[in-house]
């Protein structure tokens, strides 16, 4: 049995997609340039970069919003710089890292976020997976069009980061001006790009290769699922209750006249698309109306980040769930959907409303301990320690 196991692994390996390693016509591959020597500032070898540009993503895994932005060594290893650079604020003190951190699958283990100049409006959105979705627009309102416009917006946001160029703060141009006279970021942008010139498109292309890279595909699940043709099978190394979990993840409810579920699963997949887990983009508002900072309702909430790594494959958090960091317990997040409350709310998503009325699941505790089993399985390993991944300063 374990040998017809490791020949199924093999040929999956052999079939896989992976990430094509071309990129945009402003980008290079820049062989004549790896004799860089930070070594004293980074924890990088330059001539012996980590593989950004070829990772093994299954064959199942099919949805990309890579858009033209192709994953390139040298320009990810330049987004990873950036990202953990806290001279990316204007006071040194937050990187995109202080609220994005490894350890919990790039989310923030506080409810709300802190910037320069207090704290943000929403909770800071797990990154894991952010290139496999349907959805290209970013944050939790969807304000940003694309990855790459949403890097630069919190440098440029007065609480995040403070460079936003209002009212006294310094400006975006300020920030380029601190990147050139620094010592490394010239070289590294002639590294990445082909020529020193440091821009926020550039800033924009390197940061967002480096999120794209950022994935977890070596879970129970997607053993599972290498073993299987198709999503609704039983997997063979999931237990009864992890089946059973998927089984209500992936089935749609059945309802009667008033709302109540009488039959049926969850209908989690109607929102949350498998096997990428990805929202979808046509979601609305799922209910939770609050604001992360207590500052009044928020009904404009439209997206969510992949449900992988939601929490660790042991059960523990990957930081407070939802917009809001509502709560450390999945359970919360369950009974938030048990029951859809309407008060106050003019912008829920219609498939929490069948036939006018708000869902009410009648979720039994052993559903709720089963479809908890499956969340489990959907979390990786890797992603937490991987050193591609990890702050290349060295302190």
């Amino acid at each position: 049995m374990k040998a017809l196991v490791y020949l199924l692994c093999a040929i999956i390996f052999l079939s896989c997609s992976n990430d094509d390693s071309s990129n945009n016509g402003d980008t290079i591959n820049n062989e004549n340039n790896n004799s860089l020597d930070f070594s004293e500032i980074l924890n990088i070898d330059f001539d012996n970069l980590f593989n950004y540009s070829n990772q093994f993503v299954p064959n199942y895994i099919t949805k990309d919003n890579t858009s033209g932005n192709n994953i390139t060594n040298e320009v990810a290893t330049l987004g990873r710089i950036l990202f953990y650079d806290k001279k990316l604020s204007v006071n040194e003190t937050i990187s995109c890292s202080s609220c994005h951190k490894q350890e919990f699958a790039f989310s923030d283990d506080a409810n709300v976020s802190s910037g320069v100049d207090g704290t943000t409006g929403r909770h800071s959105m797990r990154l894991v997976n952010a290139r496999f979705s349907n959805e290209e627009n970013f944050f939790w309102d969807e304000r940003a069009n694309s990855l790459e416009q949403q890097t630069t917006m919190p440098i440029k946001d007065h609480v995040e980061m403070g460079f936003s160029g209002e009212n006294g703060d310094l400006n975006f141009n300020d920030l380029i001006n601190k990147l050139e006279e620094t010592e490394y970021y010239p070289a590294l942008f002639d590294f990445a790009f082909g020529n020193t010139e440091i821009s926020e498109s550039k800033i924009q292309l390197a940061l967002a290769q480096f999120i794209r890279s950022i994935q977890s595909f070596d879970s129970k699940y997607d053993l599972g699922r290498a073993q299987v043709t198709t999503e609704g099978e039983p997997f063979p190394n999931f237990t009864a209750q992890e089946n059973n979990g998927k089984r209500l993840f992936l089935q749609p409810p059945i309802f009667n006249n008033q709302g109540v579920r009488i039959n049926g699963g969850l209908g989690c997949a109607g929102c949350h698309q498998a096997p990428e887990f990805d929202i979808d983009p046509n979601s609305l508002n799922n209910g939770v109306i609050g604001n992360a900072n207590g500052t009044g309702s928020d009904l404009i909430v439209t997206r969510s980040p992949s449900l992988r790594d939601v929490v660790k494959s042991d059960g523990s958090n990957n930081g407070p769930f939802m917009h809001i960091g509502a709560s450390n317990n999945f359970m919360t997040v369950l009974t938030h959907y048990n029951q859809i409350s309407l008060a106050g709310n003019n912008n829920l998503d219609p498939r929490l409303m069948p036939g006018g009325n708000p869902q009410q699941l009648n979720l039994t505790q052993q559903e709720r301990e089963d479809i908890f089993e499956f969340i489990k399985t959907l979390a990786g390993n890797n992603i937490y320690t991987d050193a591609k991944w990890s702050n290349p300063f060295i302190d």
